[in-house]
């Protein structure tokens, strides 16, 4: 069986405050996008956060998991990722949308 996909974007900033700040003002999608732009340190900033579709598995779990818990067109709270259990090791806070 073919494992279920999604289509998401996201900001990636250094910390949950930063993320939180920026979930607070974004209203609709152009400023999710905007926002993405201006302050994600991820790549994909310059399509506005946009990831493209990916199947379930494929991602960092905090991600995964705020992808597959929030309704469709909305903002999920930051999730912290990190690449290993030590907190030295943080990539840093996201927001999906």
């Amino acid at each position: 069986m073919v494992a279920p996909s999604a289509w998401a974007s996201h900001i990636l900033v250094a910390s949950k405050s930063e993320a939180i700040q920026i979930k607070d003002k974004v209203g609709k999608l152009k400023d999710f996008q905007k926002f993405a732009r201006k302050k994600s340190t991820c790549p994909s900033s310059q399509k506005g956060g946009d990831l493209g579709w990916f199947r379930k598995g494929r991602m960092v779990k905090a991600f995964e998991d705020a992808v597959w818990d929030t309704p469709v067109a909305t903002v999920s709270p930051p999730c912290l990722l990190y690449t290993s259990p030590s907190p030295r090791d943080q990539r840093g806070s996201r927001i999906a949308a």
